[in-house]
């Protein structure tokens, strides 16, 4: 008896696990995963490439400063502009 009862609660128990594996695999399939996943991307990207940015002017000025050579004008205007102009990003999630 006891035996019966140990293998009905392991088949129940496989069942409910399984059921909800299939439900997770649906959602994140689906058209609302898939956006969730490509959101997700995209915002990694964008963060990547605004810290490479900015390491990289950092880099500049440190090499610059180093060097002794006065930064251009043009990449002062550039900054102001930068700075002048919110930064948004679009998510799809």
């Amino acid at each position: 008896m006891i035996r019966r009862a140990f293998w009905l609660a392991a088949g129940i128990t496989i069942g409910v696990v399984a059921v909800r594996k299939v439900t997770q695999a649906k959602a994140n399939l689906g058209p609302e995963g898939l956006n969730r996943a490509v959101g997700q991307i995209s915002d990694s990207i964008a963060d990547f490439a605004d810290a490479l940015r900015s390491a990289m002017t950092e880099r500049e000025d440190d090499l610059r400063s180093a060097l002794g050579v006065p930064a251009p004008e043009a990449a002062a205007a550039r900054d102001a502009a930068a700075d002048a102009v919110p930064a948004t990003r679009r998510s799809l999630r």
